[in-house]
């Protein structure tokens, strides 16, 4: 689909450059349904108000999902990698800023920090988009689109740190198979295919209660590959790295690959 499709929709002008016009500031409240037996948030929770933060940030500047569904495009989530020196407490009030760091061709970088109501940071997370076209699903070009509109939103490192190392690369080497599992209707969002969190979810309900009991998770990482769709069988396989880090690799109807992710417990 050519660029010019997607400038049919004009983006909002008017807007002053730098770095407080493109930072968002995103309040969520930890409910009692939101957390795990210890009190803390589930790590899936906070990733859908990360997806929420990014979502809000995008629309306000022209580049929401609505809009761009018109022409048949949407954003699709990439990388994520999260670190948290805390997780969110049941009743706490907090927030996620977001904002954009860098934009390339085909990907553009994310970033998030994530705060209690005092404005003490406890955690963030670096993430990487691609805009793809709903009917190719092939990425598209996002310095062309809006002749560079989204460049105007850069926040560069210098403006604002984001202190966390960032995507690391997977090697399997001989992972060991440890569960198969169906996909059915709850497993699948509005772009028709597995939710991008429902695997974050899967991969965590692989460790013992006691690994969580014991401190909880210091970093998650997670690499989606390719598309799984509702009947699709997936198979976990892991490979442990050390005593807290654990990689896992995610394979639909035992072929394809559809994600890789790290986690790393205190």
């Amino acid at each position: 689909m050519e660029a010019t499709r997607r400038q049919t929709i004009p983006p909002p002008r008017g807007r002053q450059r730098g770095a407080v016009d493109c930072i968002d500031s995103y309040p969520f409240f930890v409910e009692p349904f939101h957390v795990d037996f210890t009190g803390r948030i589930f790590l899936g929770v906070l990733g859908n108000h990360l997806l929420n933060a990014a979502g809000n940030h995008s629309q306000k500047r022209g580049w929401g999902i609505g809009a761009l569904n018109e022409t048949r495009h949407t954003w699709v989530l990439s990388r994520l990698s999260i670190e948290m020196n805390e997780m969110p407490r049941q009743y706490e009030h907090c927030e996620v800023k977001t904002w954009v760091e860098s934009v390339m061709k085909l990907f553009t970088n994310r970033n998030f920090s994530i705060h209690n109501a005092d404005g003490k940071p406890l955690g963030y997370a670096r993430s990487v988009w691609a805009m793809i076209d709903l009917e190719t699903r092939k990425p598209c070009d996002l310095l062309t689109l809006y002749d560079g509109d989204i460049l105007r939103y850069i926040v560069p490192e210098e403006e604002n740190v984001c202190p966390i190392e960032g995507h690391g690369r997977f090697r399997f080497r001989e992972p060991q198979l440890v569960r198969t599992i169906d996909t059915y209707y709850s497993d699948v969002d509005i772009n028709g295919h597995i939710n991008s969190i429902k695997y974050i979810e899967h991969i965590l309900d692989l460790f013992p209660r006691e690994r969580f009991e014991q401190g909880g998770i210091r970093r998650f990482e997670i690499a989606y590959k390719a598309e799984a769709y509702m009947g699709d069988r997936l198979s976990f396989y892991e490979q442990t790295i050390s005593e807290n880090e654990t990689d896992i690799e995610v394979r639909k109807n035992e072929g394809d690959v559809v994600c890789q992710a790290k986690v790393c417990f205190k």
